[in-house]
């Protein structure tokens, strides 16, 4: 599994023109399943980012977490995380989950980051998303187990 973690002032995301969902400082979060990822490693994720300290307290340091600023998520399941270009010019994506399985565990990083007290929205699993930000920093942190 592999989460890009992009710190935003503000992001929406839409579908065939149509407003999803969206967020005022928090991440976007592009999370990608790879082949044999179980809930073992969803769990490390649940875990680990709640309390990832990537946020700036009030002197400008890197010291707080989207908890403590009380920030939003914008999760959105992205396959192209795992994209194989080491061959040709065209990437392939054998590496990705099938899509049923990539969005159980998708759905299930979701429900266990909101059980952590955190406000996440979501997109829609398997559509062709349209996605604005406005990164902060920027800071981008990638995750991956």
């Amino acid at each position: 599994m592999k989460a890009v973690i992009q710190r935003v002032l503000e992001a929406n995301l839409n579908v065939d023109g149509e407003l999803i969902s969206e967020i005022k400082n928090g991440y976007v979060i592009f999370l990608g399943v790879k082949k044999g990822d179980t809930k073992q490693e969803a769990d490390y994720f649940i875990k680990k980012i709640p309390p990832l300290r990537i946020c700036e307290d009030e002197n400008g340091k890197i010291n707080k977490s989207i908890i403590d600023v009380g920030g939003e998520i914008l999760l959105v399941s992205q396959f192209t995380l795992y994209a194989n270009t080491s061959h040709g010019n065209r990437p392939d994506f054998l590496d990705a989950e099938s899509p049923t399985l990539a969005n159980e565990l998708y759905e299930y990083v979701l429900e266990g980051l909101r059980a952590q007290g955190l406000t996440v929205k979501k997109g829609v699993f398997g559509a062709d998303m349209k996605i604005s930000q406005i990164n902060d920093g920027p800071f981008t942190v990638i995750l991956e187990r």
